[in-house]
């Protein structure tokens, strides 16, 4: 399948100030700034910026790069998309009924952004304690040959200080999507930074490079 076939095109979902304020394209992104290169991704650096890749156990392929700022957490992975229609709008159904069937509850509201996902999701309580949740925020920008998606959780989910401060952090990642075909809705490419070195997760888990950006 061709990166342009879509069997039931979708109309995109962006801010109408995309191209000015982000999420970017390459192309469009600032050519003198510096960025920490991450393949499919580029991320400003700031001061208090914690960068984690999460890297798929077995393979080591990176497949999310999480960003820790503002007493929040924000993963984000950048998809190929076709060229005239979006993704998001699909996608966010599909991710709703997910945690639906997990016993979680959902609520799809306005943001920023445009449309977001709103979910308290059931997380691993420990023995002998109350069922507990948290709150995610899941939202998407679909940009020319690309969708962004990303999962905020942590302060930037309940306060809007913090909100707007990871929301911003969202808006300045930098979108390289090549011009390889692929089809719609692969992962774009990810990989570790030049220097960096990956450190052995908890328990013999997968693989979560960390650095300060």
């Amino acid at each position: 399948m061709s990166d342009e076939a879509e069997l039931e095109p979708q109309p995109k979902s962006a801010p109408v100030d995309r191209e000015v304020h982000g999420p970017f394209d390459e192309s469009e992104a600032n050519a003198v700034r510096p960025y920490v290169d991450l393949g499919g991704v580029k991320i400003v650096p700031r001061d208090g910026l914690g960068l984690r890749l999460e890297v798929e156990e077995g393979t080591g392929r990176v497949v999310a790069v999480g960003l820790d700022f503002a007493d929040s957490s924000l993963q984000v992975q950048p998809f190929a998309a076709p060229r005239s229609s979006g993704l998001w709008h699909e996608i966010r159904d599909q991710i709703q009924q997910q945690i639906l069937s997990q016993g979680g509850t959902t609520r799809v509201i306005e943001g920023p952004l445009g449309p977001e996902l709103l979910a308290q999701i059931p997380a691993q309580a420990g023995p002998g304690q109350p069922p507990v949740s948290r709150i995610a925020r899941f939202v998407g920008v679909d940009g020319p040959r690309w969708f962004l998606r990303g999962v905020i959780s942590g302060q930037g989910a309940v306060d809007p200080v913090a909100a707007g401060q990871i929301e911003e952090l969202f808006r300045s990642v930098v979108v390289v999507r090549g011009s390889a075909p692929m089809p719609p809705r692969d992962l774009i490419p990810l990989h570790m930074p030049q220097g960096a070195t990956a450190d052995a997760g908890a328990q013999g888990g997968p693989q979560r490079p960390y650095l300060e950006a």
